[in-house]
Formats: structure tokens, sequence, C-alpha cells
């Protein structure tokens, strides 16, 4: 046992130094060498998961060095050139898989379109919630002159009136980060057509395949670099920067602690605007699956033709003949 243990301490040591030197030799090299590393580095979060996710046993209070060390890591390498080459390779691996077997293809699109919808019909809610709160905000202001309002069953939670008309915004943003994703599944979106519906059904695909890599993936990317640390730069203090290297941030995890942004616009406003980088973060990641799932519908249905159109398309059922055919237009 030791010495099988020896033997994987020596190959973590010398495979990270071998990979550094081959990416170095080229450009070409250091594009091969980061698809070989990421798969490294996936073995070696499943062998050292604690290494990164420690944190997570002390979330209350980061009182110990390792898990202010793993929490430090863990904010490194979400928004690190490693995690996008590790996403990377897996939409690799998927999507060469999915070339020579279309059912599993098909089968991530169903999955991907699946969370999608899921995701959207549920914080869809919050636009009746947002409407019925501005009634009873408008109502207890106007009719009661109250200056605070209780909500809750059991337990009521009690703000200043400016505080719950302030956290509206925070269901707007709600619908339109959780709900984006949803309504592209959907069809919803408004395009701007100037040549796709004078061509055929393979340039259409075609054209579908392009917009998803060439303008939502890079976009959706970008994104993500910006909000990733923008969102930890709220939630802890020293402040995480993406120009850190990993050494500079380990060595401020000594001093790290929690530090939540609890800062309004007003005195007795909405102090959770945290929660608006953290919609910004999962907009992202769910705008990244759609775009991979929109890659492999119109890849499929370039390859089998017009008859697959819409295969698997979970859409709702409005109920409303014209309703439903002015979403197909759009």
């Amino acid at each position: 046992m030791e010495e099988c243990q020896g033997f994987f301490h020596a190959i973590e040591k010398k495979v990270p130094s071998c990979l550094d030197a081959f990416q170095a030799s080229g450009a070409i090299q250091g594009f091969f060498g980061n698809l070989l590393e990421a798969i490294y580095n996936f073995g070696y979060f499943v062998l050292h998961p604690s290494e990164f996710l420690g944190w997570l046993g002390e979330l209350g209070k980061l009182s110990s060095t390792e898990a202010k060390t793993s929490l430090m890591k863990f904010i490194y390498y979400g928004g690190s050139v490693e995690f996008f080459y590790f996403v990377f390779t897996l939409f690799l691996i998927a999507t060469v898989v999915g070339f020579f077997k279309n059912q599993f293809m098909w089968g991530c699109v169903r999955l991907f379109e699946g969370i999608a919808n899921k995701v959207g019909r549920f914080f869809a809610w919050a636009g009746l919630l947002m409407v019925l709160q501005q009634i009873v905000i408008v109502f207890m202001q106007r009719i009661f002159a109250a200056s605070e309002l209780s909500f809750g069953f059991g337990r009521a939670v009690t703000f200043d009136v400016s505080w719950w008309a302030e956290e509206l915004k925070f269901y707007n943003a709600m619908v339109v980060c959780m709900c984006c994703a949803y309504t592209f599944v959907q069809g919803g979106h408004v395009r701007v057509d100037l040549v796709y519906s004078a061509v055929g059904h393979r340039a259409k695909r075609m054209i579908d395949m392009l917009g998803s890599l060439v303008f939502m993936v890079p976009a959706a990317s970008l994104t993500w670099m910006y909000a990733w640390y923008f969102l930890w730069r709220h939630l802890v203090v020293p402040k995480p920067s993406a120009s850190d290297a990993l050494d500079r941030l380990v060595t401020k995890s000594r001093a790290l602690r929690w530090n939540v942004e609890t800062i309004g616009f007003s005195p007795n406003g909405f102090n959770a605007y945290f929660l608006f980088k953290v919609l910004l973060v999962a907009f992202t990641a769910m705008v990244l699956l759609q775009a991979v799932a929109f890659f492999y519908r119109s890849y499929l249905e370039w390859k089998e033709g017009e008859d697959s159109v819409g295969k698997h398309l979970d859409k709702d059922k409005l109920g409303d003949a014209d309703a439903e055919r002015a979403a197909e237009i759009h």
C-alpha cells in the first residue's frame, strides 16, 4: 500500500512539470497540453476533493487554515484557464461520442433543454409574486400608511416598506436570468432576420451551429470570467482578483473571512445585493448549457433532415391558436 501511494505521489510531482514544459514549446503544443492537463486535473480533483471543497465543512465560519486555503483555491480555479479547458475537454469528448452515437447526443439535448425548461418554469412564478407584492405594497402605503410590512407563515419577516419595494428588482432579475435559457428553448427570443428565412433547412442549421459557437459560447465565457470574481469580491475579504496568481491567492487566504455584501442603496432599502451576483453566475451557466444543446440540436437536425425539426422538444402548450402561431413565427 505504501509503495502504491509513493508511486502516485511521484506521478503527481512529475506530470505537471512535464505538461508545463510541453505547453511552453509552442502554441499548438500549448493547446493540446492544456487538454491533457484538463484530464490530469480532473483525476487530481477526484483523488483530492477536500483540497478544493474542504471549506464546505466550515461554511458558517472559516476557522482552520485548510478551509481558508481550499476556499481560495476553489475561487481561483472557478475562473481559471484550467477550468475553461476542463469544460472544453468535456465538450469535445461528448461531441466526438455524439458524432458516432447520435442517441447520446440527443440525450444531451434532452437533458440540457430539460434543465432549462424546469428551471425557467419554476422561476417564472417570480413574475406573479412580484405583481402580488407590488399590489400589497401600494395598498398598505395608500390605505393604511404603513411603514413596515410583515410576510411569512408561522414566523413572519418584517422589513421597512422601502425594503420590500426595492426587493421587487430581485424578482425581476430572477425572471430575466433564470428564464432566459427557457425562453430560448421555447423559441421566445425575437430574431433579427436578414437571410435566415430565405435559405433552406440545411443552411439554417449551419447558421444555428455557427451562431452557438461563435456568439453564444464566447459571450457566455467572458461573462462567466467577469461574474465569477465579481461575485466572490462581494462575499470574502481579502478580495480575490482575476489577475492574481494561485500562490498570491493562497497567501491572501491566511486572512480570509466572510464579508457578505449587505449595503443597500437607501438606509432601509433592500440589502442583499450579493444575490444579484449569484444570479449572474447562474445565468451564465444556463446560457452555456443551452449553447451546447443548441449546437447539438442544430447538428442533429442538419444530419437527419427536416423531419427531425423539433424532435424531443418540450414546448409549452399555450391553449391559444393565435398565441401559438405567434410563438412559431418568433
